[in-house]
């Protein structure tokens, strides 16, 4: 669990890597973004027999990493970019409340909604939400007719020592790949447009040091042209995309310029919880956030 010997730069898109200790000693704060992503229920380790992920994983060997990265340092953030249900008999008996207890024992800070989540119904997704220590950031789904209006926030500002972390969430496009019933009259909004908005806010008129986006969009485009890539690389302001949907491992996080040319990362830990991600911002004396170091984590499983 023991950092890399280099960090990067993150201003003007730079990867120039610096030694750790030289790196980080005009640094005055930093923050741990600890994440995971379309974990879909996977509460228990992959079974003994499985062919490619045989024991790998599950919830407890997980709560141990968290719990280990927490004792070590001191401003930590743990978030998860959706579809935290389906995939395991435990949805098919419990409707996602198990999965939420879970997490709220291991303290996470934030959550968005996957296209999975809505796969009980939002009347049954109400029913366990109270389970959820944590709040859910939807920016781009207005649920003001469903049974979850008011349960959901578009983002959350986190005071971490000196440092404020905002943090929204975006959703896929649920026509085509939801069945109706299950989302109502849940309305999808422009996923570009109302991250911009967001990282606006966060950024400019709150002062945030660090704005993270929680996306449900894929790191490439399924249904439609929309993806984090596209995300990225259409607005300002966001320093970190935090990805799911599409599966993808990540040894370390994409860097993409913005519409304005400044460095935005993209990370994303694949799914089933085999991975957790870890990244450490580092802030200058201003509070920006100028250089980063990743390390994913697996759970005994070789992502390379």
């Amino acid at each position: 669990m023991k950092r890399g010997e280099f960090i990067r730069l993150m201003a003007c898109g730079s990867a120039t890597l610096l030694p750790l200790t030289s790196a980080m000693s005009g640094d005055t704060e930093s923050v741990t973004i600890l994440h995971t992503n379309d974990t879909h229920s996977r509460i228990d380790p992959f079974p003994a027999g499985h062919k490619k992920y045989p024991d790998k994983g599950g919830v407890s060997r997980r709560k141990a990493l968290v719990d280990a990265i927490r004792a070590e340092e001191e401003n930590v953030l743990l978030l998860d970019a959706g579809d935290i249900f389906q995939g395991t008999p435990y949805f098919n008996l419990y409707g996602g409340e198990l999965e939420l207890k879970l997490m709220s024992s291991m303290q996470y800070d934030a959550a968005t909604m996957g296209n999975h989540d809505f796969d009980a119904g939002l009347e049954q997704f109400s029913r366990v939400l109270p389970n959820a220590d944590f709040p859910f950031l939807c920016a781009n789904y207005d649920f003001s007719n469903t049974p979850i209006a008011g349960k959901t926030k578009p983002y959350h500002v986190f005071q971490k020592g000196g440092l404020k972390i905002g943090v929204f969430g975006v959703g896929i496009e649920l026509n085509g790949l939801v069945p109706s019933a299950l989302y109502g009259d849940t309305v999808y909004q422009n996923p570009i447009e109302k991250a911009q908005y967001y990282a606006t806010l966060l950024k400019e008129d709150l002062k945030c040091n660090l704005v993270i986006c929680l996306s449900h969009l894929g790191y490439f485009p399924r249904l439609n042209d929309m993806c984090d890539k596209v995300l990225a690389e259409q607005t300002s302001g966001i320093d970190l995309i935090i990805g799911g949907h599409t599966h993808t491992f990540f040894t370390e996080p994409e860097m993409r310029k913005n519409k304005l040319g400044k460095s935005v990362l993209i990370n994303q830990v694949g799914f089933a919880g085999l991975v957790l991600g870890r990244i450490d911002f580092f802030f200058d004396k201003k509070g920006q956030a100028d250089r980063w170091a990743a390390n994913p984590i697996s759970t005994h499983y070789d992502i390379t």
